[in-house]
């Protein structure tokens, strides 16, 4: 069956809020590197967990469109994108249940128990965008640019992840640019036209009116 164009917007919004909730996330951890706010832990726990709710919408949405492409790819890159989102909401959980009631020891370089360093969050996250990158471009049902848009991102994100497993430290100068760039303009803005695009709908095939009969009058 089809999906639904009601769904399909409301993937559009949540792809949209995803990008936003993508933006502000990078910015609160920014301020968190700098000046340790603890408001700022906060901030980027909240809006990891919102970002990855609100990213399942887009991937169910967008397996809509991808679908008619190959079938078993489709599904598996919406099986990894909710890998990946889920594991962002339980890093987020994660972070903020022990912000809420901070634990009697806890070591500040142990990795998360739920997304070591980010294992979910970057690299499931990527596969999952290096899927949908290909398809894009294979079936051409969605702008191409958004497939190579979609292709930078997982390369960025995987290489964040192996950055963090590598070097460690994120104010390293190649692992902060990386981060930079995806956090502020490429996840954001893959998202954000990702969100536009499904909001306008498929568009419609030249021909597929009847303006025969319209001119003519018939029914």
């Amino acid at each position: 069956m089809a999906m639904s164009r009601s769904f399909e917007r409301f993937g559009g919004v949540c792809a949209a809020l995803a990008g936003l909730a993508g933006f502000g996330y990078s910015t609160a951890f920014v301020v968190y590197l700098n000046d340790g706010a603890r408001g700022a832990v906060y901030a980027d726990s909240l809006l990891l967990m919102a970002g990855g709710l609100l990213s399942t919408a887009a991937f169910v949405a967008l397996y809509g469109r991808l679908r008619a492409v190959d079938q078993g790819f489709a599904l598996w890159g919406v099986a990894l994108g909710f890998a990946g989102a889920f594991g962002s909401i339980m890093h987020g959980g994660y972070d903020l249940a022990n912000l809420a009631k901070p634990p009697a020891v806890l070591a500040s370089d142990l990795p998360s128990s739920t997304d070591p360093r980010g294992l979910a969050t970057f690299t499931l996250a990527g596969l999952a965008l290096a899927v949908a990158g290909v398809l894009i471009l294979r079936g051409r049902v969605l702008p191409a640019g958004l497939g190579w848009l979609a292709l930078v991102g997982a390369g960025l994100l995987v290489g964040i992840y192996a950055g963090r497993l590598i070097v460690l430290d994120p104010h390293s100068p190649g692992l902060h640019a990386a981060a930079v760039i995806s956090g502020f303009v490429v996840n954001p803005a893959w998202f954000l036209w990702l969100g536009a695009v499904l909001w306008r709908g498929r568009p419609v095939a030249a021909g597929s009116m009847p303006t025969a009969a319209c001119s003519t009058g018939e029914p």
